[in-house]
C-alpha cells in the first residue's frame, strides 16, 4: 500500500511478502493433497495361500492394462474418473470368455501403496 506521500512503507511491504508466501504455500499444499500417488503402474498382492507369490494389475500409460499372473482374468483397459477406477477385461473359464467392467472406490493412492474397494471387498496393493 502507498502512504499519503506515494511511497509503500516497510510494514505493507513485509505485508505482502508474507501474503505472497502463505499463498504460494498454501497452493502447493493444495496441489500435492489432491496429487496422491500416480496410479500408473504394476500394482500387486500376494496370492491368497500362495504368500510367496504375487498377482496384480498393470495400469499403463494411456490407458491400457494388463494381469500380473492371473490367466483367468485377462485386464485391458482403465479409466480414472475421480476416487474411481473403473476395470475394463475378460474373465476366462470352462470354454467361456465374458467381458467385463468393474467399478471400484479407491480407498488410498500414494507413491507406493493402493487400496480399492467395493461393497465389503477391500483389496489392498504394493506399487513394484
Amino acid at each position: 500500500m502507498l502512504c499519503r506521500t506515494g511511497k509503500a512503507t516497510k510494514s505493507n511491504m513485509a505485508i505482502k511478502v508474507i501474503f505472497k508466501s502463505v499463498c504460494g504455500l498454501m497452493t502447493a499444499v493444495a496441489f500435492t493433497a489432491c496429487s496422491g500417488g500416480n496410479i500408473e503402474g504394476q500394482w500387486v498382492e500376494s496370492v491368497p495361500g500362495m504368500e510367496n507369490q504375487l498377482q496384480g494389475i498393470d495400469l499403463k500409460e494411456g490407458g491400457n492394462a494388463s494381469s500380473i499372473n492371473m490367466a483367468t482374468l485377462q485386464y485391458k483397459k482403465w479409466e480414472k474418473k475421480g476416487n474411481t477406477l473403473i476395470l475394463y477385461g475378460k474373465s476366462i473359464g470352462n470354454h467361456e470368455t465374458i467381458s467385463f467392467s468393474d467399478t471400484l472406490s479407491i480407498e488410498k493412492l500414494t507413491n507406493d501403496e493402493l487400496t480399492l474397494k467395493k461393497g465389503n471387498f477391500t483389496i489392498s496393493y504394493k506399487k513394484q
